[in-house]
């Protein structure tokens, strides 16, 4: 018999039970606590986080890469008590939402793809531990042949390059939406955003000049890789784009920023984030994303959905319900 055929019921249990019982009152067995005798020191840092899925002949790796804090007042359209109401539904205390920065992994078999790069050491120390997560699946930065990124945001393109602004992944082909590109490179963007902004635009072109000689600029949805396509998911960023990975019949989509906030943005999609460069075309998108992410039971990832950030989107009354994909005990 194979461990895929074992079953365990309630009979079986209470046997085990009463075996063990038995046991113990003829004197075989003794069933004393006593401490461990082997105690390790604690490690003192969370464990890093990387969680494998398999999409027909994909293996994705979800790499979590740190969180942030996000607190009300960065909350583009909220409401207090509504607010309120929906971090008591999901049991959050206090008024910051604490939300997950994630990248992914996708080996090809013949490639290794990253979508997304952290943030190395440009967001404070919660951030910049994706090489560890890289790390604890298996793989160095050397491996990585194609790194993908959905948006040149720090969060998504600073970790492509190190403190002193070398190349982290010397072998691979950094692809960037051409429409991000373009607005982060605009001197005129950069001189009226505000200046807390403004570190953004010389971080984003630090890190894409880095890869000047192995850079691809694209455009519109066409494929960019065997299986890959690109998906215009515009407002956020004017080139925010996610990426569609079809292999054997099944699909996902990771879809980036398409939602920062999921204990919010879920049930009020027409709530935004001050990062949002145009709000008004950010809450478009995301409505229209979800709409066909829900009739179509889509599989799909998002940055800053709670890790591992992968999922489905059901239709919950004016607004929407995200279904965590199941744990992946095996494939």
């Amino acid at each position: 018999m194979t461990s895929s055929q074992i079953s365990v019921s309630r009979r079986t249990l209470l046997g085990a039970a009463a075996g063990a019982g038995a046991l113990a009152a003829a004197g075989g067995v003794s069933f004393v606590s006593s401490p461990a005798q082997a105690a390790a020191a604690k490690a003192g840092k969370p464990m890093a986080g990387a969680l494998r899925y398999k999409v027909g002949d994909l293996e994705i790796t979800a790499l979590l890469d740190g969180y942030l804090d996000v607190t009300p007042e960065l909350v583009i359209g909220y409401e207090a008590e509504e607010g309120q109401r929906l971090r008591d539904t999901a049991m959050i205390e206090g008024e910051a939402l604490r939300i997950p920065v994630n990248a992914y992994l996708v080996n090809a078999g013949d490639r290794l793809i990253l979508v997304d790069s952290g943030t190395s050491d440009a967001l404070g120390p919660t951030m910049g531990r994706l090489p560890d997560a890289l790390a604890a699946a298996g793989v160095t930065p050397d491996q990585v042949d194609a790194i993908l990124i959905t948006h040149m945001h720090p969060d998504h393109l600073f970790g492509v390059v190190d403190g002193d602004g070398n190349k982290v992944f010397k072998n691979a082909e950094l692809i960037l939406p051409e429409v991000d590109n373009a607005f982060w490179f605009d001197d005129a963007a950069m001189n009226s955003a505000p200046e807390q902004f403004k570190p953004f635009f010389v971080g984003a072109r630090r890190a894409a000049d880095a890869y000047k000689g192995s850079q691809t600029l694209i455009s519109g949805d066409k494929e960019v890789l065997p299986g890959i396509r690109p998906m215009p998911l515009p407002g956020h960023t004017p080139g925010h784009t996610g990426y569609l990975f079809d292999s054997n019949g099944e699909t996902l989509v990771i879809a980036a920023d398409i939602v920062h906030m999921a204990a919010y943005q879920f049930s009020r999609p027409d709530w935004g984030i001050g990062f949002d460069i145009d709000p008004a075309q950010a809450v478009s998108t995301r409505k229209k994303f979800l709409d066909q992410a829900s009739a179509d039971k889509l599989f799909f990832a998002g940055a800053h959905i709670p890790f591992p950030g992968m999922g489905r989107v059901a239709k919950d009354g004016e607004g929407y319900r995200f279904v965590a994909a199941s744990w992946p005990y095996a494939y």
